[in-house]
């Protein structure tokens, strides 16, 4: 697409986020609810939740079913852990909104019809509304099922891979690989959201002609979960766009995410090889990409 004006970051966007206050506490960094993890799969909770608290939230809870309490706990301690079971009700899945500063939902939810209906009573809720929200995987499918709820996803940042993209904007796969750029400005614009549309070399459009596209990240990245880190992260930012860095909105979170993600990935790689590279290992080596803030 001709109109677009590409950028990218270097490191020293990493500058945007400013150093913790001395006297703060955890409720200055937000509080991230994920809306992550269906049966049998809690490690998309996990990988998300706890990207997030790598990414600096302040507080993290896991809106999951009852299933993955156990496993969650015992790896993500950190984290509140809120169940549901096949006797869902939507008060619960309020109670959770109205504590959030910022919500991911859809890594490992399942496209299952109890899933449908907690995004459903997610998007048309009140209790969400002036929320930072992410739309990741199986959310996304179940928006391409459910068109009549894609008109509450305004403002939202939506996180597909091509697959999911094509699903979206009912367009073939090799038509949108052909243009990363177009691709995520197309979904930006049809649906008023943030597009961070997955690739070697992202792009993130929020329907204006600008366009990020990420340099950081490499074929090792290519594995399982990467994506559920990815929305973590994005995730763990959102959440601080409340109070701890206001100056950074939606579009900026998702791209300074993406580009974290990237370096995190790229840090892994270099400690364990491409070929080797898993979804934890990025998660693991965030730290040392934070740590460069200022230097």
């Amino acid at each position: 697409m001709k109109d677009l004006l590409p950028f990218s970051f270097d490191k020293n966007a990493l500058n945007m986020l400013p150093r913790r206050a001395p006297r703060s506490n955890k409720g200055d960094y937000g509080r991230l609810l994920c809306i992550c993890g269906s049966e049998g799969m809690a490690g998309a909770a996990y990988l998300c939740a706890k990207a997030a608290y790598r990414s600096g939230a302040g507080l993290v809870e896991i809106f999951t079913h009852r299933c993955n309490v156990v496993p969650l706990q015992a790896s993500l301690p950190e984290a509140i852990i809120t169940p549901y079971d096949d006797g869902y009700t939507q008060p619960t899945l309020i109670a959770s909104l109205e504590r959030a500063d910022a919500i991911v939902i859809g890594c490992g939810l399942g496209v299952t019809p109890l899933s449908r209906k907690i995004l459903s009573d997610l998007l048309r809720s009140e209790a969400r509304l002036q929320k930072p929200l992410l739309i990741d995987a199986d959310a996304i499918n179940l928006l391409a099922r459910n068109r009549s709820l894609l008109k509450y996803v305004k403002g939202a940042i939506l996180t597909p891979h091509f697959m999911e993209a094509s699903r979206l904007l009912d367009t073939p796969i090799n038509e949108l690989m052909a243009d990363t750029c177009a691709a995520a400005h197309s979904i930006a614009s049809r649906f008023g959201a943030i597009c961070v549309m997955k690739d070697h070399e992202s792009a993130v459009s929020d329907g204006s002609a600008r366009v990020y596209t990420n340099k950081s990240g490499n074929a090792g990245m290519a594995t399982a979960g990467s994506g559920d880190v990815l929305a973590g992260i994005i995730g763990g930012l959102l959440a601080q766009t409340v109070r701890a860095i206001p100056s950074v909105d939606s579009f900026g979170a998702a791209t300074l995410g993406v580009y974290i993600h990237g370096l995190a990935g790229d840090g892994a790689a270099l400690r364990y090889g491409e070929y080797s590279l898993m979804a934890s290992d990025i998660i693991d080596a965030i730290p040392a990409v934070l740590s460069t803030r200022g230097v």
